[in-house]
């Protein structure tokens, strides 16, 4: 599958994604690209954000393809309860914010998960009806690896283990990312078949 064939929704975690962020540069540089707008980036609400998450893909006019990163990731598992099997085609998942350990997450902006995040944990573990592939740091704040690799597994999709790149964000010194087109174009070809 090429990205023009697909619309890709861009679903970014707790307090979005900055301009020079990775999931930002891709939106600009994909032209079939767009972003999945929450009302509320730093007081998320689950049910608000797969609501949109859902209303996106309703929107699509080619078969989506969701990247989502951090809290995104969690979004997306949740709403994947209420998708029809074969509407995404697929879901590029970057490190996942384990919602059912947030208590040792660090702050953020000022804020704390625990009194920002309402409705996200428990983070289901069951098969997801579309491929995937989960993207994953060995020192990352916000999951552990083995909790990431655990996950990719419950969720059915190809596990890649990304080294030590911390959130896998522009604090991480990951603007660009170009491991992480790599990683995307192998989900797109394993789309193809």
């Amino acid at each position: 599958m090429k990205t023009s064939d697909a619309e890709i929704l861009i679903i970014p975690g707790w307090s979005s994604s900055g301009e020079d962020h990775w999931q930002s540069r891709w939106e600009r540089g994909m032209k079939t690209a767009r972003r999945v707008e929450q009302e509320d980036w730093f007081k998320p609400n689950k049910d608000a954000w797969v609501h949109n998450i859902l209303l996106a893909i309703a929107e699509a006019r080619r078969p989506p393809v969701l990247v989502a990163h951090s809290l995104g990731v969690a979004a997306v598992v949740h709403a994947a309860q209420r998708i029809p099997k074969n509407l995404v085609a697929g879901a590029f998942l970057v490190a996942p914010a384990d919602v059912d350990n947030a208590d040792r997450w660090p702050v953020t902006a000022g804020h704390t998960f625990e009194s920002s995040g309402r409705g996200f944990a428990p983070l289901p573990a069951v098969p997801l009806p579309f491929a995937s592939a989960l993207v994953a740091s060995t020192d990352d704040p916000y999951c552990t690896i083995d909790r990431a690799r655990f996950l990719a597994e419950a969720w059915g999709g190809k596990f890649i283990e990304a080294g030590n790149a911390g959130h896998i964000n522009v604090a991480s010194g990951h603007g660009p990312w170009p491991e992480g087109l790599l990683h995307f174009g192998g989900l797109l070809r394993l789309l193809e078949s």
